[in-house]
């Protein structure tokens, strides 16, 4: 497995990495994902353990906090082998403490994770959402306080704007807090809008990127094609509506070359998929998920190498024109010379 820094931290992490969003299985959204309890998770740990995926990714909204719990059982005996990866802000129940940043619910979020995980450390504590009504002050000195308590190692955040970004990050300079380090985001080649705006502003101010659902929320598992029905078993049945949405022809187009490029290096659709993402500019890990050994053991053999030219065909299956202010940066050479896209659209050199 290869390791790589995070962002521009000094911790290392695996190149992919380890969802628990299966582990529990309670609700309409997180039991449509999985219901792996504690015995098959250990053995899912045991497999990574043994293909060096070493960080495991989960939140206190997954499952209502089951995931955390099972994860913790699964991980038990072997707490300094792994890292652990959770996240607040969404709301977990109704009362008005029960959602956001504050420092009352960030301050108890952590405790809850740390009891549920039965460890006393948070290797990567992320933000899951930008909450609008607490001073990215109030956040960043409670994260602070948390990490000079030893609670927690390092900080993220997840589905921020840029500006949500750039402000947390100027406040944390200005005041001499813990900078974030990752931002976990959405990106697939169904889904690459993070190179926007996203990734530039991560090269620039140091984040790595934590990719989830870089199988495009379940569509390029290899199971959905063009003029075929949605495949009986498919989650997508039940959490379309929670997930980014997909053209059907842009998603078609997609998988028509992913299907070639599996044909002729021998590999699966996802691990083809997979192997794209690992190449981006920024991506310090991709959190692949599994609800079984087989399904895992698959993801796991993304971790080769896509020719150049293969890459420049999925680029080109996959591109998306940029919306404004991005898209003059593609489009005209004037403003290319200025500040080059990180990753070109098809025809023009980054």
């Amino acid at each position: 497995m290869e390791y790589r820094r995070l962002g521009a931290s000094g911790l290392m992490v695996p190149a992919l990495s380890f969802g628990a969003g299966t582990f529990g299985g309670r609700g309409p959204l997180f039991g449509a994902w999985g219901t792996t309890g504690a015995q098959e998770a250990r053995r899912l740990v045991d497999i990574c353990l043994d293909a060096g995926v070493t960080m495991f990714d989960t939140a206190d909204v997954y499952s209502a906090g089951a995931s955390e719990e099972v994860l913790g059982e699964a991980v038990r005996g072997r707490r300094d082998r792994v890292l652990l990866s959770t996240k607040t802000g969404l709301p977990t129940g109704d009362g008005p403490g029960e959602a956001g940043t504050s420092r009352s619910r960030l301050i108890r979020a952590c405790e809850d994770a740390l009891r549920r995980l039965g460890t006393d450390r948070i290797d990567l504590f992320q933000l899951h959402a930008f909450d609008a009504g607490t001073p990215v002050e109030e956040v960043l000195d409670t994260l602070d306080t948390l990490v000079a308590a030893g609670k927690v190692r390092y900080t993220g955040v997840s589905n921020f704007s840029g500006w949500q970004v750039m402000k947390s990050l100027a406040a944390a300079e200005r005041h001499g807090h813990p900078r974030y380090v990752a931002h976990q985001v959405y990106y697939s080649l169904v889904g690459r809008d993070y190179e926007w705006e996203l990734m530039p502003l991560a090269r620039d101010q140091g984040l790595g990127a934590i990719v989830w659902s870089p199988l495009g929320w379940g569509r390029l598992t290899g199971r959905i094609r063009r003029g075929t029905p949605l495949p009986p078993g498919s989650r997508l049945h039940r959490t379309a509506e929670y997930g980014p949405p997909v053209p059907d022809e842009h998603l078609y187009d997609v998988v028509d070359a992913l299907d070639e490029i599996a044909e002729e290096t021998g590999k699966a659709v996802p691990q083809v998929a997979l192997n794209w993402l690992l190449r981006r500019p920024t991506v310090s890990s991709v959190v692949i998920g599994a609800h079984d050994e087989r399904q895992l053991r698959q993801n796991l053999g993304a971790a080769w190498s896509l020719t150049p030219e293969q890459v420049a065909r999925l680029d080109a299956a996959s591109h998306r024109p940029a919306p404004y202010p991005r898209s003059p940066y593609e489009r005209q050479e004037g403003f290319a010379r200025l500040d080059p896209p990180l990753v070109a659209p098809p025809g023009r050199a980054a």
